[in-house]
This record gives structure tokens, C-alpha cells and sequence, in this order.
């Protein structure tokens, strides 16, 4: 009995705090490669400014995929300020444990969170781009890319 109710309690805690996914916008590559000089842009807007958010990219891609990573530009853009950009390696697999996404017979889908910690964005339109930049251009293998905000909830 002592132990249904540790279940009871961890299960309450783990439910006290989820995610709504507020934004998710994705490109496709119908050539099933990803070229450099493609780079998706994506815009939207925050009116919650108390909440915390998540932000995360996107890829899929199929088994073929060459690489255990992906290495991106982005560039933010926040409200009333400047453009800010950042190289970001996106982990994609493990030696051991093979591919970190969801998969399905030979598609791949990767969702890597960009902030460590949420965060508090400011009233207005953010827009975040894309540029992979790898040494292999056009990137194989790819077929989209994009971003999801989450929104945490209490």
C-alpha cells in the first residue's frame, strides 16, 4: 500500500507540470536533401509573457542519414531587437543506442530542445531561421527541418 501511494504522488507530480505546444511550423524537401543555401524562416507570436517556453528544432531524415549530428545556423530574431545568430550542434544519435528520435521503418524524427532551462519570451513576433552547415552540401538525406515552441504549464 505504502508503495501505491509513492506511485500516486509521483505520478501527481509529474502531471503538475506539461507542455502545450503553441507553434510548430516545418519545411519540407521534396529532393530529400538540404541545401545550404535554403533556409527556412520561422515566425510567430508571444502574448503570454508570464509563462516559461521551450524551443526546440526539428529534423527528419531518413536511416541513410550519414551523420550522427547536424550542425545549424540560427539566427533569432526577438522582439525590438537585433538579429542574433548561433551555431548549434543537434545530436542525432549514439553509438550505442543508435538513433535518439522516433522512428518508423526507415524515417527519423528528432525534436532537440535549444534551451536549457525554459524561458520567458517578450510580447511580440519572434522569427527563427535555419542554415544546416555541414561539409556535405546539399545535405542527403533530409527531408524537413523546423521549429516547435512549447508553452509550460503549471
Amino acid at each position: 500500500m505504502k508503495k501505491l501511494g509513492v506511485l500516486f504522488i509521483c505520478c501527481a507530480f509529474l502531471q503538475s507540470c506539461d507542455t502545450i505546444g503553441i507553434y510548430e511550423k516545418i519545411t519540407f524537401f521534396p529532393t530529400h536533401s538540404w541545401s545550404s543555401k535554403v533556409q527556412p524562416s520561422y515566425t510567430f507570436t508571444i502574448t503570454d509573457t508570464v509563462s516559461l517556453y521551450n524551443i526546440y528544432a526539428i529534423i527528419r531524415h531518413e536511416d541513410a542519414y550519414r551523420y550522427n549530428n547536424c550542425w545549424l545556423n540560427i539566427t533569432t530574431i526577438a522582439p525590438n531587437d537585433t538579429a542574433k545568430s548561433q551555431q548549434v550542434n543537434l545530436l542525432l544519435a549514439d553509438n550505442k543506442k543508435g538513433w535518439l528520435g522516433t522512428g518508423m521503418d526507415d524515417i527519423f524524427d528528432h525534436r532537440v530542445r535549444l534551451t536549457r532551462t525554459p524561458q520567458k519570451l517578450k510580447l511580440g513576433n519572434y522569427t527563427f531561421s535555419l542554415q544546416q552547415v555541414m561539409r556535405e552540401d546539399p545535405l542527403p538525406f533530409v527531408l524537413n527541418t523546423g521549429i516547435r515552441i512549447e508553452k509550460i504549464t503549471q
